[in-house]
């Protein structure tokens, strides 16, 4: 007779709002996501973080992804067994991909058009997928270890 190894169960928790595709909504999905992200068991840099990439995030989605009267979607997933958070923005504007940085040509004066850089920055990996029929969801993902130090880059 074998005996079978116990698998732990993985541990999924998920937060999702829709907001309007405008400026208040944009800026009304950092402090909603902050009010979540305090809520589960990870450190305060991966939090903060995670709170500079929705605002990030959330901003272009009302400013490039925008089609009237379509909101986004904010969505927040923490898998604490594989240890990873992944924040997830789906707009309507399917056509409009964002454009990797290095491909961006921000001279340094512009006011704008760093977002992605910062949330290259931030996240361990980020990218952008079709949402069909007509949308897309820009997503990144933050690795972390519960609640302890937060090891993004050397951070601690």
């Amino acid at each position: 007779m074998s005996a079978t190894k116990p698998q732990l169960g993985s541990t999924v928790q998920m937060f999702t709002q829709l907001l309007s595709s405008t400026r208040r909504g944009a800026l009304l999905a950092r402090p909603l996501a902050a009010e979540q992200l305090r809520a589960w068991p990870m450190s305060p840099g991966v939090t903060e973080r995670a709170e500079q990439i929705v605002g990030e995030l959330a901003a272009n989605a009302a400013l490039h992804g925008r089609v009237d009267s379509r909101d986004f979607r904010l969505t927040l997933t923490l898998d604490t067994t594989a240890g990873l958070l992944r924040i997830a923005v789906t707009d309507a504007r399917g056509e409009r991909l964002p454009s990797p940085p290095a491909d961006c040509g921000t001279p340094p004066e512009a006011e704008s058009g760093r977002g992605l850089l910062l949330v290259t920055a931030l996240a361990d990996r980020w990218g952008v997928e079709p949402y069909p029929p007509g949308g897309k969801t820009v997503w990144a993902e933050c690795v972390y270890e519960g609640s302890g130090p937060d090891t993004h880059s050397g951070r601690t």
